[in-house]
């Protein structure tokens, strides 16, 4: 069995792997509304979001290392059969719609920087290039990109908003102290819905596992090594509202938001400014397309095998060799470019965000019913607080999906 190593912050991946994942367009998107709204007024989102996010993954891993079951294994061994076979299907669909959405918005990222190729021209040759990746790289080497990649991209906005930062301690309230302006309230949950990923974050069990991490001993090193990965995603949150607030575009839709902060870079902090935050733009797509044509087959995989096999047979099989992982890799590489003929990549990243928000209630949900069972967990069953945050979380979550569909019609 292999020994945690407490004391080593080389220790720490997956969770980086998972914080580069979980913020992509959407997140920017919707931090940089609403910091170009409110200003900073509402920043405090950001950090509930990082809470929320890292809570409900702390739950997740905790099941895993507990039970020594993933929690879509749990899901099919432990609770109704339409529990997980809604959960497939919603996948086949989510997968299609993101996958989409992130074509468009590497696309849109890499057009901006190099202008020469079309914004699908851009998303295909992303696609192509992540599934090469995934396909022929091991995990060591996807951990490696993903850290180079969120360092790109968290540089690049800390120093920007360390730039732009204002001069009172406006920003501090805005963190410290909770408010609501008048029509708030939609982008305040955009914000704690967007940061850190939605369905991705079923991909930190199998990434975890791929580190040879298995047991309850392994819990405090879950913990840092979330802990690490959501203080960087509220950081890059925060900085990325203090940004939108300090340049103050023009409210745009979509993915042009982002190009709309970057002109206005141009202004403050001239053509250097806004090239450094596109550069940092592209890094959070693009690490995002890599962690989900990575992370996500493993969802189908384990489906597909968990299904098949009785309770107490154990899984020896490495996922990502399996034929089941690398269809649904292609899946994810390469129907979606069709979505990108419809020439309104923006009009994707939106239903994204939509598809993405039904999943988080639903995950909440199971969480607080199977993270509560003694039976099951014993005395690593949740806390408290654990329970409180999840709560709290499933309101948040139900209210913003309710928020989004109501929109629609």
């Amino acid at each position: 069995m292999k020994t945690p190593d407490f004391q080593s912050l080389k220790s720490i991946g997956p969770g980086i792997v998972i914080a580069a994942t979980g913020v992509g367009a959407g997140d920017l998107i919707a931090a940089s509304v609403s910091g170009a709204r409110y200003g900073t007024a509402i920043l405090w989102a950001a950090v509930v979001g990082a809470i929320v996010k890292y809570v409900i993954n702390e739950n997740l891993a905790r099941w895993q290392l507990v039970t020594g079951s993933t929690l879509l294994e749990g899901w099919i061994q432990r609770l109704p059969r339409f529990v997980s076979i809604y959960f497939i299907l919603y996948l086949f669909l989510w997968s299609f719609i993101v996958a989409g959405a992130l074509i468009a918005a590497t696309g849109l990222a890499a057009h901006a920087i190099v202008p020469s190729l079309s914004v699908e021209a851009w998303g295909v040759i992303h696609s192509i290039l992540a599934l090469i990746i995934v396909w022929l790289g091991a995990y060591r080497l996807i951990e490696r990109i993903m850290k180079l990649l969120i360092a790109i991209m968290f540089v690049v906005v800390m120093v920007c908003a360390a730039v732009l930062l204002p001069s009172s301690s406006e920003w501090l309230t805005g963190i410290l102290v909770p408010t609501l302006p008048e029509g708030s309230i939609v982008f305040v949950l955009g914000v704690i819905g967007g940061v850190g990923g939605s369905v991705t974050v079923l991909s930190y069990g199998y990434w975890i596992r791929e580190k040879q991490w298995a047991g309850s001993h392994y819990i405090p090193q879950c913990r840092t090594d979330l802990a690490v990965a959501y203080i960087l995603t509220g950081l890059f949150g925060l900085a990325v509202m203090i940004i939108a607030a300090g340049v103050q575009p023009e409210v745009v839709e979509g993915s042009r938001m982002i190009l709309a902060v970057a002109e206005h870079l141009e202004t403050s902090l001239g053509p250097f400014g806004k090239w450094l935050f596109l550069l940092g733009f592209w890094g959070a797509v693009f690490s995002s397309m890599i962690g989900v044509w990575d992370g996500v087959p493993y969802l189908f995989t384990d489906y597909m095998i968990a299904s098949r096999r009785s309770n107490t047979e154990v899984v020896t099989t490495k996922y990502t060799k399996t034929r089941y992982y690398r269809l649904y890799l292609l899946y994810l590489a390469i129907p979606p470019m069709v979505l990108l003929g419809y020439g309104k990549p923006v009009w994707i990243v939106v239903v994204y965000s939509v598809a993405g928000a039904f999943f988080m209630p639903f995950l909440a949900l199971l969480l607080l019913y199977m993270n509560n069972q003694r039976q099951w967990l014993q005395r690593f069953s949740n806390s408290y607080i654990s329970n409180a945050i999840l709560i709290v979380s499933v309101l948040l979550f139900g209210y913003l999906l309710l928020a989004k569909t109501l929109r629609l019609f």
